[in-house]
């Protein structure tokens, strides 16, 4: 079977799912299929495929029929120029969290801390920007720091990240010139109204924060409170937020004594970044 049958059956496939992108997911499933990069797919469209790589490729277009993300089914995701490996025990890493490294760009550092490091994509990005840079991620799941220790050797990073297990703030220490997190934000009445993608498969300690009262803050109250302990004078803390949280964390900044706090949108208009510097400057 040629490999543009192929695709047409897989993307048939998707579409009968009523999956958006199914045209796009179905190319990079294919590529995937074949081990082959995705800009070579459209010279390789006349080419016949293999058995094995036929089987593999209906494999994948049944899992993300059943609403499996690509990245997990592929294993790996783009973000910032850079591939990070990505598993069901990591949120996928989305271009709109690329608007935090952009506005952690702006600013001087040294030394970063990431709250919540996932797949490790904030920090790692960060520290691959700023070679002269070092930086400490934290997460509660040990599986999660498991797959960002596979990330920073890939990257060749590993000699200037530590990774170590936290409940946010409870094994930390030492003083950073930026603290960075994108922490659970959805709250629970919230989880229902996701997109299957994002409720079925990725983990949901990473999206809904423990002990949730119903407004998603919960994680914010704790960063907010404890972070200017862990700032060196004129540092940031710089968050991810949810485009309802606007006004509720830009409060809590303020609450907790940060200056030019401050809010960025995200390249869709919607706000996305919370900010703020310690030490009254």
């Amino acid at each position: 079977m040629r490999a543009s049958v192929l695709l047409a059956e897989g993307v048939a496939a998707l579409r009968a799912a009523g999956l958006e992108g199914a045209a796009s997911d179905a190319r990079v499933l294919l590529a995937h299929a074949l081990h082959i990069p995705r800009d070579r797919l459209t010279l390789a469209m006349q080419e016949d495929v293999s058995p094995e790589a036929q089987a593999r490729f209906r494999a994948a277009i049944a899992a993300r029929a059943q609403h499996q993300p690509v990245a997990q089914i592929i294993g790996r995701r783009a973000f910032y120029g850079r591939d990070f490996i990505v598993t069901p025990d990591v949120l996928d890493p989305r271009p709109d969290t690329e608007t935090l490294i952009a506005a952690a760009l702006e600013q001087p550092f040294a030394r970063i801390l990431d709250l919540g490091t996932g797949s490790g994509a904030i920090a790692l990005t960060l520290l691959a920007e700023r070679p002269a840079a070092t930086g400490l991620a934290v997460d509660l799941s040990p599986a999660a720091l498991d797959v960002a220790a596979r990330n920073a050797e890939a990257l060749g990073l590993s000699d200037r990240i530590t990774l170590k297990r936290s409940d946010w703030f409870e094994t930390v220490a030492g003083q950073f010139d930026l603290i960075v997190s994108n922490p659970p934000y959805i709250s629970t009445p919230e989880l229902s109204e996701l997109a299957p993608d994002v409720r079925l498969f990725e983990p949901r300690m990473a999206l809904v924060p423990a002990q949730d009262d119903g407004t998603g803050l919960a994680a914010y109250r704790i960063i907010c409170a404890e972070a200017g302990r862990f700032l060196r004078l004129g540092g940031w803390l710089m968050v991810e937020i949810g485009y309802r949280q606007a006004d509720a964390v830009q409060t809590l900044f303020h609450a907790a004594g940060f200056a030019s706090v401050s809010l960025r949108q995200d390249l869709s208009g919607h706000p996305r970044v919370v900010m703020g510097q310690a030490g009254g400057l």
